[in-house]
């Protein structure tokens, strides 16, 4: 029995390798290293401990000073984000033509880079936070936010890869975004640039694409999307503005959608659930739509029939 298990295992062996000797894409095997998706992970984790060093204390290490703790965490991010980016600058043609040894200087010298933006993000990061408790009633301190609210992780693991993604770095940034998005449903590509004080609220089914702009004290619920208006030029719309611009003192009720690059919505503007928008909003506009005919049923006949529907005994509301 075991000879015909050996068999068989090496039949459908034979069988996938010849099926991977096509020229398709799912059958490439690319000559440099791939991206370690486990390792990035960790990386944003290590960041996450190093932007909130109070709240995500790295317990592996025995250490018993902050500083300590800090240069091993630092130490560990540098080495491994350096090797990672050295890997996905393989992907930029002019640098793989440059060698190895230019790809290995550039990777150091982009490490380095976003090592000092991490100051700047833990800036933002602050007013993400207080946004947040500001405008949340059913948060009752802060740690509760920065422990369990999704809205701030997506928030902050964009910071972290919008810097990377300024800093020209492929791939890794997206890695980082959609490991974010499968965590919280929320999917913020690396690209989009946040303000300060930005408040996800619920934030399940938000879509915040790649060229999107938005200002300051901006608040957003679950379900918005934030996108392209047409797609259909596919690759040729590469690098374009294809997203909106959301400026100062904005809030986008829950399941809104506002589309197109050309698409401005004005400061202190506030776009009401459920919005299809494709133009511009003037600064301090509110938009909602029609209230939508309500039909409420009950088993009681208390309530007047609703004449105008065709009915059997079934008695309606209408509002």
């Amino acid at each position: 029995m075991q000879d015909t298990f050996n068999q068989k295992i090496g039949s459908f062996v034979d069988t996938l390798l010849a099926d991977y000797q096509g020229d398709r894409t799912i059958d490439a095997v690319i000559a440099f290293d791939q991206p370690n998706k486990e390792i990035v992970i960790d990386i944003l984790q290590k960041l996450r401990k190093l932007i909130f060093p109070g709240y995500f204390r790295a317990h592996s290490y025995r250490v018993y000073t902050m500083r300590n703790q800090t240069t091993m965490l630092l130490e560990d991010v540098i080495f491994n984000l350096n090797r990672q980016i050295a890997i996905v600058l393989e992907y930029i043609p002019e640098l793989k033509e440059a060698g190895r040894d230019a790809i290995t200087k550039r990777a150091e010298e982009i490490t380095f880079a976003f090592i000092e933006k991490i100051p700047q993000i833990r800036a933002y990061v602050e007013t993400d936070v207080q946004a947040t408790f500001d405008g949340d009633p059913a948060a009752y301190n802060k740690d509760e936010i920065i422990y369990s609210y999704p809205g701030l992780l997506a928030i902050v693991v964009n910071r972290i890869a919008h810097e990377l993604h300024l800093l020209g770095v492929p791939l890794i940034p997206r890695i980082m975004t959609e490991y974010a998005h499968s965590m919280t449903g929320i999917d913020i590509h690396p690209g989009a640039t946040l303000g300060y004080y930005f408040f996800i609220d619920h934030g399940t089914g938000i879509v915040i694409g790649e060229t999107t702009e938005i200002g300051d004290n901006v608040k957003v619920y679950q379900g918005v999307t934030l996108g392209a208006l047409s797609t259909r030029g596919g690759q040729s719309l590469k690098s374009k503005k294809r997203h909106p611009t959301i400026c100062d003192n904005v809030t986008i009720y829950s399941g809104a959608s506002i589309l197109g690059g050309d698409t401005v919505i004005g400061k202190g503007a506030v776009i009401g659930a459920n919005a299809f928008i494709t133009r511009s909003i003037p600064e301090g506009a509110k938009v909602s739509i029609k209230n939508q005919e309500l039909r409420y049923h009950y088993d009681s006949k208390t309530l007047a029939p609703a004449t105008d529907l065709d009915t059997d005994d079934s008695w309606y509301y209408i509002i």
